[in-house]
């Protein structure tokens, strides 16, 4: 069943159309003058349809599930991405992440809430991929829960930001493979078992590559007492 409007998502998405009133804003994805994620970007971003796999969400060739899950099974139950990482989603995600654009968090995240209707996952927490100190004291904001806070608003679900810490400072994964990505993250992560206990956890991020950072994120939770994990992401790189 799709989300009907509720009042605290009204509220947020009007005070950042009030800021693009007084500051006309330019697309994240082209460039272009007056959105701030124009419909041109929105349609031509490459959504993600089946098949693929049932838990990680990975391309395959029909199977329900591929082989890697099946041979070592991620902590989350199932991860989703809306779009292909690239063309104006992986531009919008630069100007969100490196760029300080952080109004587009707000309209980017439409996409995962339409995503998370249809998938009618029965969640009751929302938790954003938390930044380390160093990162997120030099960028000044997380970019996941920029994508997290207007979903859970949207969804009517909690928002706890402080449920999940980065326990360990992790180098950047940009240019780790599969393997050094998997232990880069390991043991990074640790859950507040006062915040997560018993709870159906959804973990927010705005890219996944390997899943690395999500199965960390969500063993951490589950390790902390939550009941089960699911993951989503604006994008997946393919």
């Amino acid at each position: 069943m799709i989300t009907s409007e509720r009042p605290i998502y009204g509220l947020y998405r009007l005070l950042w159309s009030g800021l693009d009133y007084i500051y006309p804003p330019l697309c994240g994805g082209c460039g272009k003058r007056g959105k701030r994620w124009c419909d041109d970007c929105r349609e031509s971003s490459k959504r993600i349809f089946p098949p693929y796999c049932s838990c990680c969400g990975g391309p395959t060739t029909g199977a329900s599930l591929c082989e890697r899950c099946k041979s070592n099974p991620p902590a989350y139950i199932a991860l989703r991405s809306w779009a292909i990482y690239c063309g104006p989603i992986r531009r919008a995600i630069h100007q969100l992440k490196y760029r300080r654009d952080i109004a587009l968090g707000e309209v980017l995240a439409t996409g995962l809430v339409s995503m998370l209707d249809q998938l009618n996952w029965q969640v009751d927490m929302v938790i954003p991929v938390p930044l380390g100190k160093t990162r997120q004291n030099e960028r000044g904001y997380n970019q996941a829960a920029m994508l997290a806070l207007p979903l859970a608003y949207a969804k009517g679900i909690p928002y706890k930001s402080r449920a999940l810490k980065r326990v360990q400072e992790t180098n950047s994964q940009v240019y780790l493979n599969r393997g050094q990505r998997a232990k880069n993250v390991q043991n990074a992560f640790g859950g507040d078992t006062n915040i997560v206990k018993g709870h159906t956890i959804l973990i927010v991020d705005d890219v996944t590559t390997t899943g690395a950072t999500m199965h960390a994120s969500a063993k951490a939770l589950l390790e902390a007492g939550a009941a089960c994990v699911y993951g989503i992401t604006l994008a997946r790189a393919g």
